[in-house]
Protein backbone atom coordinates (compact mmCIF):
# COMPACT_ATOMS: atom_id res chain seq x y z
CA UNK A 1 0.00 0.00 0.00
CA UNK A 2 1.40 3.22 -1.52
CA UNK A 3 -0.54 5.53 2.00
CA UNK A 4 -1.33 5.26 5.27
CA UNK A 5 -3.47 6.90 7.62
CA UNK A 6 -2.33 8.71 10.39
CA UNK A 7 -5.20 7.94 12.45
CA UNK A 8 -8.98 8.70 13.21
CA UNK A 9 -10.58 12.20 11.37
CA UNK A 10 -13.44 12.00 12.45
CA UNK A 11 -16.92 9.99 13.13
CA UNK A 12 -20.46 11.26 12.03
CA UNK A 13 -23.44 9.76 13.27
CA UNK A 14 -27.20 10.63 12.80
CA UNK A 15 -29.21 11.62 16.32
CA UNK A 16 -32.65 13.27 17.29
CA UNK A 17 -33.27 16.56 18.63
CA UNK A 18 -30.45 18.84 17.95
CA UNK A 19 -30.89 20.93 21.13
CA UNK A 20 -31.17 17.57 22.92
CA UNK A 21 -27.53 16.19 21.36
CA UNK A 22 -25.90 19.55 21.92
CA UNK A 23 -26.86 19.55 25.38
CA UNK A 24 -25.62 16.00 26.27
CA UNK A 25 -21.93 16.28 23.80
CA UNK A 26 -21.40 19.99 25.47
CA UNK A 27 -22.52 19.53 29.23
CA UNK A 28 -22.31 15.76 29.74
CA UNK A 29 -19.23 14.86 27.84
CA UNK A 30 -17.82 18.70 28.13
CA UNK A 31 -16.62 18.73 23.98
CA UNK A 32 -16.60 22.06 21.82
CA UNK A 33 -19.34 22.39 19.39
CA UNK A 34 -16.61 24.05 17.04
CA UNK A 35 -18.66 24.24 13.52
CA UNK A 36 -22.92 24.80 13.52
CA UNK A 37 -23.63 24.17 10.10
CA UNK A 38 -25.92 22.25 7.87
CA UNK A 39 -26.07 18.78 6.03
CA UNK A 40 -24.48 20.05 2.77
CA UNK A 41 -26.52 17.43 1.17
CA UNK A 42 -29.86 17.82 3.03
CA UNK A 43 -29.69 21.92 4.18
CA UNK A 44 -32.59 21.36 6.25
CA UNK A 45 -30.69 19.59 8.86
CA UNK A 46 -27.81 20.72 11.22
CA UNK A 47 -24.62 19.40 10.86
CA UNK A 48 -23.17 19.95 14.35
CA UNK A 49 -19.09 19.07 15.24
CA UNK A 50 -17.89 18.68 18.46
CA UNK A 51 -14.07 17.95 19.33
CA UNK A 52 -11.58 19.54 21.36
CA UNK A 53 -10.94 23.63 21.50
CA UNK A 54 -9.88 24.23 17.78
CA UNK A 55 -11.59 21.10 16.34
CA UNK A 56 -8.20 19.37 15.20
CA UNK A 57 -8.89 16.15 13.61
CA UNK A 58 -9.08 13.10 15.33
CA UNK A 59 -10.97 14.64 18.49
CA UNK A 60 -14.32 14.84 16.03
CA UNK A 61 -17.83 13.63 16.72
CA UNK A 62 -20.22 14.89 14.37
CA UNK A 63 -23.98 14.39 14.00
CA UNK A 64 -27.14 15.14 11.27
CA UNK A 65 -29.44 15.24 13.87
CA UNK A 66 -33.04 14.36 13.15
CA UNK A 67 -36.09 15.37 15.47
CA UNK A 68 -38.09 12.78 14.10
CA UNK A 69 -35.22 10.40 13.05
CA UNK A 70 -36.35 6.21 12.96
CA UNK A 71 -34.37 4.70 15.66
CA UNK A 72 -31.79 2.40 13.68
CA UNK A 73 -30.38 -1.02 14.84
CA UNK A 74 -26.61 -1.86 15.73
CA UNK A 75 -25.73 -4.95 14.06
CA UNK A 76 -23.15 -5.75 11.83
CA UNK A 77 -21.91 -3.79 8.72
CA UNK A 78 -21.76 -0.97 10.46
CA UNK A 79 -19.38 1.13 13.13
CA UNK A 80 -21.06 -0.17 16.34
CA UNK A 81 -19.03 1.97 19.32
CA UNK A 82 -17.22 5.09 19.39
CA UNK A 83 -14.78 5.43 22.47
CA UNK A 84 -12.82 8.51 23.54
CA UNK A 85 -9.53 8.68 25.16
CA UNK A 86 -9.83 9.91 28.60
CA UNK A 87 -7.05 10.05 31.53
CA UNK A 88 -6.06 7.06 33.16
CA UNK A 89 -7.18 7.56 36.25
CA UNK A 90 -9.85 9.59 35.37
CA UNK A 91 -12.89 6.70 34.68
CA UNK A 92 -13.94 6.78 38.73
CA UNK A 93 -14.98 10.32 38.12
CA UNK A 94 -16.18 10.06 34.59
CA UNK A 95 -18.54 6.73 36.22
CA UNK A 96 -19.80 9.07 38.74
CA UNK A 97 -20.64 12.02 36.53
CA UNK A 98 -22.23 10.39 34.09
CA UNK A 99 -24.70 8.71 36.78
CA UNK A 100 -25.07 11.99 38.26
CA UNK A 101 -26.50 13.23 34.85
CA UNK A 102 -28.86 10.64 34.76
CA UNK A 103 -26.87 8.08 32.11
CA UNK A 104 -26.75 4.40 32.48
CA UNK A 105 -23.05 2.77 32.43
CA UNK A 106 -21.45 -0.08 32.19
CA UNK A 107 -18.53 -2.00 35.30
CA UNK A 108 -15.54 -0.29 34.44
CA UNK A 109 -13.82 -3.42 32.26
CA UNK A 110 -10.38 -3.95 31.14
CA UNK A 111 -8.90 -5.31 27.84
CA UNK A 112 -5.47 -4.81 26.36
CA UNK A 113 -4.51 -2.86 29.74
CA UNK A 114 -7.18 0.04 28.79
CA UNK A 115 -9.79 0.70 31.18
CA UNK A 116 -13.15 1.18 29.61
CA UNK A 117 -16.83 2.70 30.45
CA UNK A 118 -19.61 1.87 28.34
CA UNK A 119 -22.60 3.65 27.94
CA UNK A 120 -25.48 5.48 25.47
CA UNK A 121 -25.94 8.80 24.70
CA UNK A 122 -30.24 9.99 24.39
CA UNK A 123 -30.38 8.38 21.27
CA UNK A 124 -28.78 5.46 21.94
CA UNK A 125 -25.14 5.87 20.40
CA UNK A 126 -23.22 3.47 21.71
CA UNK A 127 -20.24 5.06 23.89
CA UNK A 128 -17.28 4.39 25.61
CA UNK A 129 -14.26 6.35 27.46
CA UNK A 130 -11.36 4.50 27.36
CA UNK A 131 -8.57 5.04 29.25
CA UNK A 132 -4.76 4.31 27.89
CA UNK A 133 -1.79 3.35 30.24
CA UNK A 134 0.67 5.45 28.59
CA UNK A 135 -1.33 8.55 28.56
CA UNK A 136 -2.41 10.59 25.63
CA UNK A 137 -1.17 14.29 25.29
CA UNK A 138 -3.57 16.06 23.62
CA UNK A 139 -4.71 18.99 25.13
CA UNK A 140 -8.40 18.96 26.56
CA UNK A 141 -11.31 21.56 26.32
CA UNK A 142 -11.59 22.67 30.12
CA UNK A 143 -14.78 23.58 30.98
CA UNK A 144 -16.58 24.18 34.28
CA UNK A 145 -18.53 20.84 34.09
CA UNK A 146 -15.26 18.76 33.22
CA UNK A 147 -12.17 20.58 34.41
CA UNK A 148 -9.19 19.71 32.34
CA UNK A 149 -8.26 17.09 34.28
CA UNK A 150 -10.63 14.78 33.60
CA UNK A 151 -11.30 15.61 30.43
CA UNK A 152 -11.90 14.14 26.94
CA UNK A 153 -8.65 14.10 25.12
CA UNK A 154 -9.94 12.90 21.84
CA UNK A 155 -11.71 9.80 19.79
CA UNK A 156 -9.56 6.90 21.25
CA UNK A 157 -11.06 3.82 18.86
CA UNK A 158 -14.04 2.81 16.54
CA UNK A 159 -15.46 -0.49 16.71
CA UNK A 160 -17.01 -2.26 13.21
CA UNK A 161 -18.93 -4.93 13.77
CA UNK A 162 -18.52 -7.37 10.90
CA UNK A 163 -19.87 -11.54 10.15
CA UNK A 164 -16.55 -12.23 9.07
CA UNK A 165 -12.66 -10.54 9.42
CA UNK A 166 -11.23 -11.41 6.65
CA UNK A 167 -12.06 -9.02 3.58
CA UNK A 168 -12.37 -5.89 5.80
CA UNK A 169 -9.03 -7.17 7.40
CA UNK A 170 -7.92 -6.43 3.90
CA UNK A 171 -9.04 -3.26 3.11
CA UNK A 172 -7.80 -1.46 6.55
CA UNK A 173 -4.42 -2.89 5.39
CA UNK A 174 -4.07 -2.20 1.75
CA UNK A 175 -6.30 0.14 1.18
CA UNK A 176 -6.17 2.34 4.58
CA UNK A 177 -2.14 0.96 5.53
CA UNK A 178 -2.92 0.10 9.27
CA UNK A 179 -1.15 -2.91 11.08
CA UNK A 180 -2.19 -5.78 12.82
CA UNK A 181 -1.92 -5.40 16.45
CA UNK A 182 -3.70 -7.85 18.37
CA UNK A 183 -6.36 -10.61 18.72
CA UNK A 184 -8.92 -11.15 21.40
CA UNK A 185 -11.13 -13.96 20.95
CA UNK A 186 -13.63 -12.71 18.22
CA UNK A 187 -12.14 -9.14 18.08
CA UNK A 188 -9.27 -8.20 16.03
CA UNK A 189 -7.18 -4.69 16.84
CA UNK A 190 -5.56 -2.70 13.57
CA UNK A 191 -3.64 0.52 14.19
CA UNK A 192 -2.22 3.59 12.26
CA UNK A 193 1.43 4.18 12.97
CA UNK A 194 2.35 3.37 16.21
CA UNK A 195 -1.35 3.06 17.92
CA UNK A 196 -2.48 4.36 20.78
CA UNK A 197 -5.87 6.73 21.32
CA UNK A 198 -7.05 8.50 17.95
CA UNK A 199 -5.19 5.64 15.76
CA UNK A 200 -7.01 2.65 16.62
CA UNK A 201 -9.72 0.24 14.87
CA UNK A 202 -11.52 -3.25 16.81
CA UNK A 203 -13.17 -5.32 14.20
CA UNK A 204 -15.67 -7.36 16.26
CA UNK A 205 -16.73 -10.50 14.22
CA UNK A 206 -20.33 -11.33 15.44
CA UNK A 207 -21.62 -14.19 12.26
CA UNK A 208 -25.03 -14.31 14.17
CA UNK A 209 -25.78 -10.72 14.69
CA UNK A 210 -28.45 -9.09 12.58
CA UNK A 211 -27.57 -6.89 9.81
CA UNK A 212 -27.79 -3.16 11.04
CA UNK A 213 -29.57 -0.37 9.81
CA UNK A 214 -28.40 3.17 9.55
CA UNK A 215 -30.41 5.76 11.10
CA UNK A 216 -31.06 7.25 14.61
CA UNK A 217 -28.76 6.35 17.07
CA UNK A 218 -26.05 5.24 15.10
CA UNK A 219 -22.77 5.74 13.32
CA UNK A 220 -23.05 7.08 9.65
CA UNK A 221 -19.27 6.52 8.57
CA UNK A 222 -15.93 6.42 9.59
CA UNK A 223 -13.28 8.87 8.30
CA UNK A 224 -9.70 8.12 8.22
CA UNK A 225 -6.95 11.22 7.81
CA UNK A 226 -5.06 12.24 4.64
CA UNK A 227 -2.34 14.90 5.61
CA UNK A 228 -3.52 17.13 2.17
CA UNK A 229 -6.00 17.21 -1.14
CA UNK A 230 -2.71 15.69 -3.21
CA UNK A 231 -2.20 12.81 -1.40
CA UNK A 232 -5.65 12.26 -1.08
CA UNK A 233 -6.33 12.69 -4.67
CA UNK A 234 -3.37 10.08 -5.63
CA UNK A 235 -5.01 7.83 -3.03
CA UNK A 236 -8.39 7.76 -4.92
CA UNK A 237 -6.83 6.49 -7.90
CA UNK A 238 -4.92 3.72 -6.06
CA UNK A 239 -8.24 2.66 -4.23
CA UNK A 240 -9.89 3.03 -7.69
CA UNK A 241 -7.03 0.34 -9.06
CA UNK A 242 -7.63 -1.70 -6.80
CA UNK A 243 -11.24 -2.27 -8.02
CA UNK A 244 -12.93 -0.35 -5.36
CA UNK A 245 -15.56 2.16 -5.79
CA UNK A 246 -15.01 5.86 -4.48
CA UNK A 247 -16.41 8.62 -4.65
CA UNK A 248 -15.43 11.71 -6.41
CA UNK A 249 -13.24 14.10 -4.13
CA UNK A 250 -16.39 16.09 -2.69
CA UNK A 251 -15.78 19.81 -0.38
CA UNK A 252 -16.74 19.36 2.31
CA UNK A 253 -15.65 23.67 3.20
CA UNK A 254 -13.42 22.38 6.05
CA UNK A 255 -11.77 19.29 4.64
CA UNK A 256 -12.09 17.17 1.35
CA UNK A 257 -13.51 13.83 1.61
CA UNK A 258 -13.73 10.66 -0.49
CA UNK A 259 -16.33 7.70 0.26
CA UNK A 260 -16.43 4.27 0.00
CA UNK A 261 -17.39 1.04 1.98
CA UNK A 262 -15.59 -1.75 3.45
CA UNK A 263 -16.17 -5.03 2.33
CA UNK A 264 -17.71 -5.88 5.85
CA UNK A 265 -20.73 -2.75 4.87
CA UNK A 266 -19.16 -0.07 6.71
CA UNK A 267 -18.98 3.67 5.01
CA UNK A 268 -15.68 4.79 5.53
CA UNK A 269 -13.93 8.60 4.23
CA UNK A 270 -10.94 9.52 3.80
CA UNK A 271 -10.59 13.49 5.09
CA UNK A 272 -8.11 15.92 4.28
CA UNK A 273 -6.70 17.59 7.80
CA UNK A 274 -6.89 20.78 6.03
CA UNK A 275 -7.92 23.82 5.34
CA UNK A 276 -9.54 23.00 9.38
CA UNK A 277 -12.72 24.96 11.29
CA UNK A 278 -11.18 28.44 11.44
CA UNK A 279 -11.57 29.26 7.57
CA UNK A 280 -14.69 31.34 8.45
CA UNK A 281 -15.00 32.19 11.67
CA UNK A 282 -12.35 33.09 14.37
CA UNK A 283 -10.81 30.89 17.01
CA UNK A 284 -12.79 32.12 19.79
CA UNK A 285 -16.31 32.02 18.10
CA UNK A 286 -16.24 28.86 16.62
CA UNK A 287 -19.69 26.94 16.69
CA UNK A 288 -21.82 30.02 17.38
CA UNK A 289 -22.88 30.98 14.59
CA UNK A 290 -24.80 29.02 11.36
CA UNK A 291 -21.86 28.81 9.21
CA UNK A 292 -23.22 27.79 4.92
CA UNK A 293 -20.80 27.28 2.15
CA UNK A 294 -20.59 29.47 -0.37
CA UNK A 295 -23.21 27.68 -2.66
CA UNK A 296 -25.76 27.51 -0.28
CA UNK A 297 -25.39 31.26 1.17
CA UNK A 298 -28.22 32.36 -1.42
CA UNK A 299 -30.01 30.65 0.49
CA UNK A 300 -29.26 31.12 3.81
CA UNK A 301 -33.26 32.71 4.64
CA UNK A 302 -34.79 29.76 3.80
CA UNK A 303 -32.70 27.38 5.54
CA UNK A 304 -32.85 29.36 8.79
CA UNK A 305 -36.45 29.57 8.86
CA UNK A 306 -36.23 25.67 8.31
CA UNK A 307 -33.76 24.66 11.45
CA UNK A 308 -34.94 24.29 14.86
CA UNK A 309 -33.70 26.99 17.03
CA UNK A 310 -30.38 26.47 19.29
CA UNK A 311 -29.32 27.74 22.00
CA UNK A 312 -25.76 27.34 23.01
CA UNK A 313 -24.54 26.88 26.66
CA UNK A 314 -21.74 29.57 27.37
CA UNK A 315 -18.96 27.69 28.18
CA UNK A 316 -18.75 26.53 24.32
CA UNK A 317 -16.81 30.38 23.94
CA UNK A 318 -13.70 30.62 25.90
CA UNK A 319 -14.21 34.19 26.76
CA UNK A 320 -17.86 33.84 28.08
CA UNK A 321 -17.08 30.26 30.02
CA UNK A 322 -17.01 31.20 33.72
CA UNK A 323 -15.28 28.61 36.00
CA UNK A 324 -17.08 28.64 39.56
Amino acid sequence: MSFKTSGLHHVTAIGGDPQRNADFYLRTLGLRLVKTTVNFDDPGTYHLYYGDESGKPGSLLTFFPWREAPGGRVGTGQATTTAFSVPEHSIGWWKQHLEAAGVSTSRVVNRDDEDALLFRDPDGLRLALVAHPQGDPRDPWDTPAVPGEHAVRGLHSVTLSVRREDATAGMLTEGLGLSFAAEDGNRFRFTAGDGGPGATVDVLVTPDAPKGLVAGGTVHHVAWRAPDEHTQAAWREELLGRGVEVTSIMDRQYFRSIYFREPGGTLLEIATDQPGFSIDEPLLELGRALKLPPWLEPDRDQIEAALPALDLPSENNPERRERT
